[in-house]
Protein backbone atom coordinates (compact mmCIF):
# COMPACT_ATOMS: atom_id res chain seq x y z
CA UNK A 1 0.00 0.00 0.00
CA UNK A 2 2.89 2.28 1.28
CA UNK A 3 4.64 1.76 -2.43
CA UNK A 4 0.83 1.95 -4.15
CA UNK A 5 0.27 5.58 -2.53
CA UNK A 6 3.44 6.79 -3.21
CA UNK A 7 3.47 6.04 -6.86
CA UNK A 8 0.18 7.91 -7.39
CA UNK A 9 1.74 10.89 -5.80
CA UNK A 10 4.41 10.53 -7.87
CA UNK A 11 2.10 10.35 -10.62
CA UNK A 12 0.27 13.21 -10.04
CA UNK A 13 3.01 15.61 -9.33
CA UNK A 14 3.75 15.39 -12.94
CA UNK A 15 0.31 15.51 -14.40
CA UNK A 16 -0.26 18.47 -11.99
CA UNK A 17 2.91 20.48 -12.75
CA UNK A 18 3.03 20.27 -16.52
CA UNK A 19 -0.38 22.20 -17.23
CA UNK A 20 -0.12 24.07 -13.92
CA UNK A 21 3.07 25.73 -15.27
CA UNK A 22 1.67 26.40 -18.89
CA UNK A 23 -1.17 28.26 -17.24
CA UNK A 24 1.34 30.43 -15.30
CA UNK A 25 3.40 30.83 -18.03
CA UNK A 26 0.20 32.16 -20.57
CA UNK A 27 -1.55 33.89 -17.25
CA UNK A 28 2.17 35.53 -15.96
CA UNK A 29 1.90 38.81 -18.57
CA UNK A 30 -1.01 40.08 -17.79
CA UNK A 31 -0.64 40.21 -13.80
CA UNK A 32 1.51 41.77 -11.15
CA UNK A 33 4.38 40.79 -9.64
CA UNK A 34 2.31 39.85 -6.46
CA UNK A 35 -0.28 38.14 -8.35
CA UNK A 36 1.99 36.02 -10.00
CA UNK A 37 3.73 34.69 -7.11
CA UNK A 38 0.38 33.23 -5.42
CA UNK A 39 -0.76 32.36 -8.56
CA UNK A 40 2.33 29.99 -8.32
CA UNK A 41 1.41 29.45 -4.57
CA UNK A 42 -1.56 27.33 -5.97
CA UNK A 43 0.05 24.81 -7.21
CA UNK A 44 2.37 24.18 -3.47
CA UNK A 45 -1.14 24.28 -1.33
CA UNK A 46 -2.59 21.66 -3.98
CA UNK A 47 0.44 19.49 -3.58
CA UNK A 48 0.93 19.19 0.19
CA UNK A 49 -2.74 18.70 0.41
CA UNK A 50 -2.99 15.75 -1.85
CA UNK A 51 0.30 14.69 0.35
CA UNK A 52 -1.90 14.98 3.12
CA UNK A 53 -4.82 12.78 2.18
CA UNK A 54 -2.76 10.29 -0.46
CA UNK A 55 0.25 9.84 1.61
CA UNK A 56 -0.89 10.66 4.99
CA UNK A 57 1.83 13.53 5.06
CA UNK A 58 0.33 15.92 7.79
CA UNK A 59 1.37 18.99 9.34
CA UNK A 60 1.44 21.36 12.35
CA UNK A 61 3.23 24.75 12.37
CA UNK A 62 4.33 26.15 16.12
CA UNK A 63 5.74 29.80 16.87
CA UNK A 64 2.96 31.60 14.15
CA UNK A 65 3.69 34.48 16.90
CA UNK A 66 7.67 34.96 16.03
CA UNK A 67 6.98 36.17 11.88
CA UNK A 68 8.06 39.72 12.21
CA UNK A 69 5.99 41.64 10.35
CA UNK A 70 8.73 43.70 8.17
CA UNK A 71 11.07 41.92 5.80
CA UNK A 72 13.02 39.11 7.00
CA UNK A 73 15.56 36.15 5.38
CA UNK A 74 14.43 33.13 6.64
CA UNK A 75 16.65 30.08 7.32
CA UNK A 76 15.39 26.85 7.18
CA UNK A 77 16.57 22.83 7.76
CA UNK A 78 16.88 21.06 4.83
CA UNK A 79 15.60 17.79 5.14
CA UNK A 80 13.24 17.17 2.37
CA UNK A 81 11.77 18.33 -0.68
CA UNK A 82 8.42 18.98 1.36
CA UNK A 83 9.43 22.41 3.01
CA UNK A 84 10.10 23.48 -0.32
CA UNK A 85 6.92 23.12 -1.39
CA UNK A 86 5.08 23.42 1.40
CA UNK A 87 6.80 26.60 3.17
CA UNK A 88 5.58 29.32 0.23
CA UNK A 89 1.88 27.40 0.90
CA UNK A 90 2.17 28.36 4.89
CA UNK A 91 3.47 31.66 4.67
CA UNK A 92 1.74 35.04 4.70
CA UNK A 93 4.54 36.72 3.05
CA UNK A 94 5.57 36.33 -0.72
CA UNK A 95 9.27 33.56 -0.12
CA UNK A 96 11.87 34.29 -2.70
CA UNK A 97 14.25 31.21 -3.06
CA UNK A 98 18.20 31.57 -3.47
CA UNK A 99 18.43 29.13 -6.44
CA UNK A 100 21.32 28.13 -9.04
CA UNK A 101 20.65 29.73 -12.61
CA UNK A 102 20.72 26.23 -14.01
CA UNK A 103 17.29 25.68 -12.55
CA UNK A 104 15.84 28.24 -15.32
CA UNK A 105 16.41 25.88 -17.72
CA UNK A 106 14.54 22.68 -16.31
CA UNK A 107 11.07 22.76 -18.65
CA UNK A 108 8.04 23.71 -17.31
CA UNK A 109 9.04 23.94 -13.84
CA UNK A 110 12.17 26.24 -14.53
CA UNK A 111 10.16 28.52 -17.26
CA UNK A 112 7.74 29.57 -14.95
CA UNK A 113 10.21 30.02 -12.32
CA UNK A 114 12.37 32.16 -14.08
CA UNK A 115 8.25 34.95 -14.87
CA UNK A 116 8.95 34.67 -10.88
CA UNK A 117 10.35 37.48 -8.65
CA UNK A 118 13.33 34.83 -7.37
CA UNK A 119 16.98 35.48 -7.19
CA UNK A 120 19.36 33.58 -9.63
CA UNK A 121 22.88 32.77 -8.53
CA UNK A 122 25.31 32.37 -11.44
CA UNK A 123 28.13 30.32 -10.19
CA UNK A 124 30.61 31.00 -13.03
CA UNK A 125 30.76 34.56 -12.12
CA UNK A 126 33.00 33.10 -8.64
CA UNK A 127 33.32 36.32 -6.16
CA UNK A 128 31.17 38.43 -8.00
CA UNK A 129 27.94 35.94 -7.84
CA UNK A 130 27.44 37.21 -3.93
CA UNK A 131 27.59 41.00 -4.73
CA UNK A 132 24.58 39.90 -7.15
CA UNK A 133 22.81 38.59 -4.70
CA UNK A 134 22.77 41.17 -2.28
CA UNK A 135 21.76 43.37 -5.09
CA UNK A 136 19.06 40.83 -5.97
CA UNK A 137 18.46 40.38 -2.32
CA UNK A 138 17.73 44.38 -1.84
CA UNK A 139 15.21 44.95 -4.38
CA UNK A 140 13.19 41.66 -2.61
CA UNK A 141 13.40 43.17 0.53
CA UNK A 142 12.58 46.68 -0.37
CA UNK A 143 9.02 45.05 -2.51
CA UNK A 144 8.80 43.61 1.12
CA UNK A 145 8.82 40.10 0.43
CA UNK A 146 10.71 37.02 3.24
CA UNK A 147 13.68 35.77 1.55
CA UNK A 148 14.56 32.04 2.03
CA UNK A 149 17.52 29.91 2.05
CA UNK A 150 18.85 26.53 3.38
CA UNK A 151 22.35 27.11 4.78
CA UNK A 152 23.07 23.59 5.11
CA UNK A 153 23.02 24.07 1.19
CA UNK A 154 21.95 20.41 0.79
CA UNK A 155 19.42 17.63 1.76
CA UNK A 156 20.42 15.97 5.55
CA UNK A 157 19.69 12.76 6.96
CA UNK A 158 17.00 12.39 9.81
CA UNK A 159 19.06 13.49 13.48
CA UNK A 160 21.86 14.14 11.14
CA UNK A 161 23.09 18.39 10.40
CA UNK A 162 25.93 19.55 7.45
CA UNK A 163 28.22 22.33 7.93
CA UNK A 164 25.96 25.89 7.95
CA UNK A 165 27.22 27.94 5.50
CA UNK A 166 27.28 31.69 5.77
CA UNK A 167 25.28 32.83 2.62
CA UNK A 168 22.22 33.67 4.60
CA UNK A 169 23.99 34.88 7.35
CA UNK A 170 26.15 37.43 5.59
CA UNK A 171 23.50 38.69 3.16
CA UNK A 172 21.23 39.39 6.48
CA UNK A 173 23.90 41.15 8.06
CA UNK A 174 24.69 43.08 4.89
CA UNK A 175 21.43 44.14 4.32
CA UNK A 176 20.70 44.84 8.25
CA UNK A 177 17.33 42.27 7.97
CA UNK A 178 16.49 40.20 10.72
CA UNK A 179 17.12 36.46 10.85
CA UNK A 180 13.90 33.82 11.24
CA UNK A 181 15.06 30.03 11.94
CA UNK A 182 12.76 27.73 11.14
CA UNK A 183 13.69 23.89 12.69
CA UNK A 184 11.08 21.07 11.11
CA UNK A 185 11.41 16.57 10.98
CA UNK A 186 9.71 16.26 7.34
CA UNK A 187 12.67 13.90 6.33
CA UNK A 188 10.44 11.71 8.47
CA UNK A 189 7.54 11.61 5.90
CA UNK A 190 10.11 12.61 2.64
CA UNK A 191 13.32 11.07 3.00
CA UNK A 192 16.09 12.54 0.78
CA UNK A 193 16.45 10.46 -2.58
CA UNK A 194 13.38 8.53 -1.50
CA UNK A 195 10.60 7.48 -3.91
CA UNK A 196 8.77 6.46 -0.89
CA UNK A 197 6.16 8.46 1.04
CA UNK A 198 5.55 8.16 4.87
CA UNK A 199 2.17 8.96 6.66
CA UNK A 200 3.19 10.82 10.11
CA UNK A 201 3.14 14.36 10.84
CA UNK A 202 6.10 16.90 9.77
CA UNK A 203 6.16 19.91 12.56
CA UNK A 204 7.20 22.76 11.56
CA UNK A 205 8.74 25.15 14.46
CA UNK A 206 9.11 29.16 13.77
CA UNK A 207 11.70 30.70 15.88
CA UNK A 208 12.16 33.58 17.55
CA UNK A 209 14.06 36.95 15.43
CA UNK A 210 17.43 37.26 15.19
CA UNK A 211 18.54 40.61 14.98
CA UNK A 212 21.59 41.26 12.69
CA UNK A 213 22.64 45.12 13.04
CA UNK A 214 25.78 45.60 14.12
CA UNK A 215 26.57 42.16 14.21
CA UNK A 216 28.85 39.80 12.19
CA UNK A 217 27.87 37.20 9.97
CA UNK A 218 29.61 34.24 11.54
CA UNK A 219 27.76 35.35 15.02
CA UNK A 220 24.53 35.48 13.41
CA UNK A 221 25.15 32.06 11.46
CA UNK A 222 26.20 30.32 15.02
CA UNK A 223 22.49 31.50 16.75
CA UNK A 224 21.00 30.28 13.74
CA UNK A 225 23.16 26.95 13.81
CA UNK A 226 22.32 26.45 17.18
CA UNK A 227 19.20 27.05 17.89
CA UNK A 228 17.73 25.06 14.58
CA UNK A 229 20.26 21.99 15.85
CA UNK A 230 18.76 22.36 19.59
CA UNK A 231 14.80 22.42 18.66
CA UNK A 232 15.56 19.56 15.99
CA UNK A 233 16.28 17.67 19.26
CA UNK A 234 13.12 19.09 20.77
CA UNK A 235 10.78 18.20 18.35
CA UNK A 236 11.96 14.86 16.60
CA UNK A 237 13.84 13.29 19.80
CA UNK A 238 14.00 9.72 18.55
CA UNK A 239 16.23 10.78 15.71
CA UNK A 240 19.15 11.89 17.69
CA UNK A 241 18.92 8.97 20.13
CA UNK A 242 21.14 5.64 19.04
CA UNK A 243 17.85 3.81 18.38
CA UNK A 244 16.01 6.00 16.24
CA UNK A 245 12.75 4.67 15.26
CA UNK A 246 11.89 3.12 11.81
CA UNK A 247 8.53 3.88 10.61
CA UNK A 248 10.22 6.25 7.99
CA UNK A 249 14.00 5.19 7.12
CA UNK A 250 16.09 6.87 4.95
CA UNK A 251 16.30 5.05 1.99
CA UNK A 252 18.05 4.79 -1.38
CA UNK A 253 15.32 4.46 -3.87
CA UNK A 254 14.98 5.95 -6.87
CA UNK A 255 13.90 8.59 -8.24
CA UNK A 256 13.87 10.87 -6.15
CA UNK A 257 6.43 18.51 -2.10
CA UNK A 258 -3.55 20.15 6.05
CA UNK A 259 -5.16 22.10 7.89
CA UNK A 260 -2.81 24.77 9.71
CA UNK A 261 -2.56 25.19 12.85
Amino acid sequence: MLQLRSTLFFIFQIVWTIPYAIACIVSFPFLSRVQRYWFAVGWCKVVIRVADKLCGMRYRVIGWENLPDRPAIILSKHQSAWETVALPALMPRPLCYVFKRELLYVPFFGWALGLLSMIHINRSKGTDAFQSVVAQGRERLAEGSWIIMFPEGTRTKTGSRNKYKSGGARLAATTGAPVVPIAHNAGRVWPRNSFKKYPGEVIVSIGPVIETEGRTADAVNADVAEWIEREMVRIDPDAYTSTPRTSAPQSSDKPDASPRT
